[in-house]
């Protein structure tokens, strides 16, 4: 087994695009990284190898992450609201055919939404994703771009 320091060397930057995939914020992401590997240095004992040491790691940042969201259910602010109405318009008309998209990835089936969402969201590697999903490389690229096409065919067929 590697020492800690060497694990969070290695896999800080993997375990914080993960988080950063998920919650799209930075200082967020950051501060449930650095909650990752406290927990990951408590529970060091009951690592057992059975899995890659990035895909054991990415497990405790997502239990990490619905922890964090039991304690802390999503509210808005009064400053989400605070824009003038010609930016307001203007977002609306910007953010249109991206909802379009986002809701066909959201709807798209596992594991292409996953991998869609760490390769864009997440600015990961095909082989990062291949290791948190704790498959191949290529297997990654094949999803990703499997996933693409469902997209691109549901947003052509609602355009007709």
């Amino acid at each position: 087994m590697q020492p800690m320091d060497e694990i969070y060397q290695k896999y800080a930057q993997i375990v914080y695009r993960y988080l950063l995939s998920l919650v799209h914020d930075q200082d967020m992401a950051e501060e449930l990284t650095q909650e990752t590997f406290y927990q990951a240095v408590k529970s060091i004992d009951r690592f057992d190898g059975s899995c890659q040491i990035s895909t054991w790691l990415c497990a405790i940042a997502k239990n990490q992450l619905r922890s964090w969201q039991r304690k802390h259910p999503p509210f808005e602010t009064l400053e989400e609201y605070d824009q003038t109405a010609e930016s307001a318009e203007q977002d609306v008309l910007d953010a249109a055919a991206r909802v379009e998209w986002m809701k066909k990835l959201h709807l798209c089936p596992e594991p292409y939404r996953e991998v869609m969402y760490l390769r864009i969201f997440g600015d990961l590697s095909f082989k990062e994703i291949g290791e948190i999903m704790a498959r191949t490389e290529n297997w990654a690229r094949v999803t990703y771009y499997r996933g693409k096409e469902r997209l691109r065919k549901e947003l052509v067929k609602d355009e007709s």
